[in-house]
């Protein structure tokens, strides 16, 4: 299990970019959005493009806004949807429901709103832990599944990812810690983005500036610790899925940031899944939207154009 400490610790590591990558882009030209009511809260969507269904899930210290790039390219051939998770960014601030199977149901609903009754799923993050638990509970509406650069509460080597001590905020949350937190956003998130990019300066001052006033929000900080103290649930809601003989039967990417997750993204998704390719981001840590877009881009697309 070194490997994975080695692999999460790698970001601190991470050498000067061979090229630059420009701020992110936050525009996305020509998609609708809407708050949708779905599963006692509302979700807000934005969706655009033509074609069959991919919907972009994303995770802590971001919001959808992150897919911007990406969202843009599949909207070539594809009816793209991104919503943020239940609780964060704009979607409505929810008291409950933040384990992941329940925020699977907030992906069906949002398809159903939109009229989709199969999509291709991509994730990160946290989004990984929410599309898990949506491929498990409808296999039918999954044509393929992206996850990236995260563990799944439950699966593979999930006890001995909960020993590394840069997880701590794994175990942060709480009316206190919130209270620490309140006006200090910025100084919190900047730890995640720092400690786990390869090159932190690619996770640039206007992307910072734009999430911490996003979690900034009131209710939003509280949104993202649960997100967190739902894991012991989603880890018993997994293994039983799994204790039942539950399998992933589509086709999975599993990607790794080349400087943190790496190829232990695929190592995790091969305990639940039967069809599993890996992929690498190269010169990127956890952050690969900020990292290597274009790298992540050409990845994604070339999983789900197949």
């Amino acid at each position: 299990m070194g490997v994975v400490v080695r692999l999460l610790v790698a970001p601190l590591l991470g050498l000067a970019s061979a090229f630059s990558v420009q701020a992110q882009d936050f525009a996305f030209t020509g998609f609708k959005e809407k708050s949708i009511p779905v599963n006692g809260t509302e979700i807000h969507v934005r969706w655009g493009g033509t074609g069959p269904a991919a919907v972009l899930l994303h995770g802590y210290g971001e919001t959808g806004d992150m897919w911007a790039p990406l969202a843009r390219d599949l909207a070539r051939d594809h009816t793209v949807i991104v919503p943020d998770l239940r609780g964060l960014g704009r979607s409505a601030r929810a008291s409950s429901g933040f384990d992941k199977k329940t925020q699977a149901g907030d992906v069906a609903g949002v398809l159903d709103a939109l009229g989709a009754k199969q999509a291709d799923v991509v994730a990160h993050d946290i989004g990984n832990m929410v599309a898990f638990q949506f491929a498990a509970q409808h296999p039918d509406r999954v044509r393929r599944l992206v996850l990236i650069d995260a563990p799944v509460p439950g699966v593979g080597p999930w006890e001995e990812v909960l020993k590394n001590p840069l997880l701590w905020h794994f175990r942060f949350g709480g009316p206190d810690m919130e209270r620490l937190v309140a006006g200090r956003e910025r100084i919190y998130l900047d730890r995640f983005w720092n400690e786990f990019s390869a090159t932190p300066s690619r996770f640039s001052e206007a992307a910072r500036v734009h999430y911490a006033a996003l979690y900034a929000r009131p209710g939003a900080m509280h949104a993202g610790f649960s997100q967190f103290a739902a894991f012991d649930q989603d880890a018993i809601d997994n293994r039983a899925f799994l204790a039942q003989g539950g399998r992933l039967r589509m086709p999975v990417l599993a990607v790794g940031g080349e400087k943190s997750f790496g190829p232990m993204m695929a190592a995790v998704m091969r305990a639940a899944a039967d069809n599993v390719e890996e992929g690498i981001v190269p010169d990127s840590g956890h952050w690969i939207m900020e990292e290597n877009p274009q790298a992540t881009v050409r990845l994604v697309r070339g999983f789900l154009v197949r």
